[in-house]
């Protein structure tokens, strides 16, 4: 059995294909609608810290951190203890 890796972006958790996917699918985001690559990456770090991300996936919102993390009107989903 595969354990969930916790805490792991989906990169870090072994899922390449996956990632490569999501990686795909930032890139044809149009630019004005992605927060700076600074924001993001502080985004991402919030997100590695968080119980609720799982594999790459947040546990509040079903996404995958990368995904949501790099649009300007998306909020970490935890409505009672935002980290962004």
């Amino acid at each position: 059995m595969i354990e969930n890796c916790k805490r792991c972006l989906l990169l870090e958790s072994g899922k390449s294909k996956s990632f490569e996917s999501v990686k795909e699918y930032i890139s044809t985001i149009s630019p004005e609608l992605k927060v700076s690559s600074e924001i993001y990456q502080n985004r991402l770090e919030e997100c590695r810290k968080c119980d609720n991300l799982i594999s790459g996936m947040c546990l509040k919102c079903g996404c995958y951190a990368e995904v949501r993390a790099v649009f300007k009107d998306k909020k970490c989903p935890d409505y009672d203890n935002r980290k962004w």
